[in-house]
């Protein structure tokens, strides 16, 4: 039988997929009132793998990252997720408050994998519990983030994958360093 252990702290992230009218300097100062400094930010990429977010958001979308600088237990991400959904919906599209300028996809890095949380189930994510589950989206391999088969065409881009090796060399110097109790 294994012991039960303490996870290994986590790198938290943040993908914002935002409008042209989107207010980003406030989502990005929510983010960090949430969960504290944003340590790396991402260049802007066009959001254009995918129009799944176009008839709610508009033509014309955006994505960009932030990492935080305090790391985080695994354990936490189900309860992110619903803040971020939260944040979300105070930036609504229309004045009857339906669609949405951002949205928001948290997840987290370890030096194995780059885990998202999404409210949508599927037959490769595991249930987290209050309506969240986790999905593997990129694992670490042969010195490099890859993509598995079910992950979304905009994070197989070399841009992505480029920022996540990045992140990650990054995260792997914080646990040098950094004190965390979960």
């Amino acid at each position: 039988m294994g012991e039960v252990g303490r996870p290994e702290p986590v790198q938290l992230f943040c993908g914002v997929i935002f409008s042209r009218a989107a207010p980003v300097d406030d989502v990005k100062a929510g983010l960090e009132k949430e969960f504290g400094t944003i340590d790396f930010t991402s260049g802007v990429f066009d959001f254009n793998e995918t129009d799944y977010y176009e008839k709610e958001m508009g033509p014309g979308l955006r994505k960009i990252f932030f990492s935080f600088e305090t790391l985080i237990s695994p354990g936490t991400i189900a309860d992110i997720k619903l803040v971020t959904n939260r944040i979300e919906h105070e930036y609504p599209r229309n004045e009857d408050g339906s669609g949405r300028l951002v949205n928001l996809d948290p997840g987290y890095l370890s030096l194995a994998k780059m885990t998202l949380a999404t409210t949508k189930d599927n037959f490769h994510r595991i249930y987290l519990g209050k309506g969240i589950f986790a999905e593997v989206t990129l694992k670490f391999e042969k010195k490099k983030f890859r993509p598995l088969p079910w992950t979304y065409p905009d994070y197989r881009t070399e841009e992505y994958i480029e920022y996540f090796n990045e992140l990650r060399s990054l995260y792997r110097e914080k646990l040098k360093y950094k004190d965390f109790h979960p």
